[in-house]
């Protein structure tokens, strides 16, 4: 890999290589816009095949990132972490190391939780920087904002289902959660008191059991969920699950849920997907809520701002599917056009030099 062609394809500022031998860290810090404010976005911890994949990774969700935050209507830019290691080797020394090198930076990126990454860490963090969010609520932090994420996932299916159905409500509508982990478990809950019928899927026979345990439902296999009689699938669980394979056995009119990237290649799959007349919600305007949550902890803001606003994420899901329509264009493509012209007003703006 060329890695500074790969970060001028992308519109990358900063990467930044982190190591510290006594605590085993190895971490790529990616910082991909900060025309809005100070880039922000998780720290993931995963056991990748190589650096290669992590960096790939990294720069994939960063842009992810300022795309979100946009959408979303924040004055953040988009920023991601990961830490290349087993997520049993966790240990107090390897976060407070990776702190280290997150407050380097100045605030030019504020970390938070992501996947294998809890509130626990995050605490280990702030030891050694400010610069993290995203805190257990017995700190006066905003705890795991899952809940929050998986509560803009589930107002993005309803705008979806008006799209497709003329009327928001999830009652009596079946809908297919893949990965019942902390969001897709949150959504599954919300829908099920909503009264819609579940059906999941998870490689966790642990998850699968707790949640019909919990909510009722079907259990399906592998695939199965592709082919599914629903009317929406929700990918929860891990991204590039919308392939040349997969998208061909969709029945489902809808496919709207929280995980990162969904699509394997935006453009190809985006376009298969507008093809065949699916309507697909782009993953970084439904999954917002957290983001809004852990930027609400920086502002002090109430929870019930933070939800409040977070409800909105189903007004910014009827405008890009009404671009997508009116353009004639995939719906991904819509909801990058919407965000860059955000960018592009507000990077527009003059300075103004200030007397001493």
């Amino acid at each position: 890999m060329r890695f500074f062609d790969s970060m001028q394809e992308s519109g990358h500022e900063q990467v930044v290589w982190c190591r510290h031998a006594e605590s085993g860290l190895r971490a790529i810090i990616a910082i991909h816009d900060t025309t809005l404010g100070p880039s922000l976005g998780g720290c993931r911890l995963m056991d990748y095949p190589s650096e290669e994949a992590a960096l790939t990774d990294v720069l994939r969700l960063s842009r992810g990132m300022t795309y979100k935050a946009a959408m979303a209507g924040l004055d953040l830019g988009g920023g991601k972490a990961v830490i290349l290691a087993n997520p049993k080797d966790k240990s107090e020394v390897l976060f407070r190391a990776f702190g280290r090198f997150v407050h380097s930076l100045g605030g030019r990126y504020i970390t938070a939780e992501d996947m294998n990454t809890t509130s626990r860490e995050m605490e280990w963090i702030h030891r050694e920087t400010p610069y993290v969010t995203g805190m257990p609520q017995s700190v006066g932090g905003s705890g795991d904002p899952g809940r929050v994420t998986a509560w803009g996932v589930y107002h993005g299916i309803r705008a979806a289902l008006e799209h497709v159905y003329g009327t928001p409500d999830p009652k009596g509508r079946t809908i297919a959660i893949q990965g019942v982990g902390i969001v897709g478990f949150a959504l599954a809950r919300y829908l099920h008191e909503a009264g819609a019928k579940l059906a999941y899927a998870d490689v966790r026979e642990g998850n699968l059991g707790r949640a019909t345990e919990a909510f009722g439902g079907t259990v399906l296999h592998g695939d199965e969920i592709y082919g599914a009689d629903v009317d929406v699938i929700a990918p929860c669980a891990v991204g590039a699950v919308l392939d040349p394979k997969t998208i061909p056995a969709i029945r489902a009119p809808i496919v709207a849920g929280s995980a990162n990237n969904q699509l394997a290649d935006e453009e190809r799959d985006g376009e298969a997907l507008r093809k065949r007349e699916i309507v697909y919600v782009p993953d970084y305007v439904l999954n917002a809520g957290g983001l809004i949550n852990v930027f609400g902890e920086l502002r002090r803001w109430p929870e019930d701002k933070a939800l409040a606003d977070t409800e909105r994420i189903a007004e910014t899901v009827k405008h890009v599917l009404e671009v997508a329509n009116e353009q004639e264009i995939p719906t991904v493509l819509a909801a990058n056009r919407v965000a860059e012209q955000r960018l592009a007003a507000v990077r527009s703006l003059k300075k103004l030099h200030l007397g001493r």
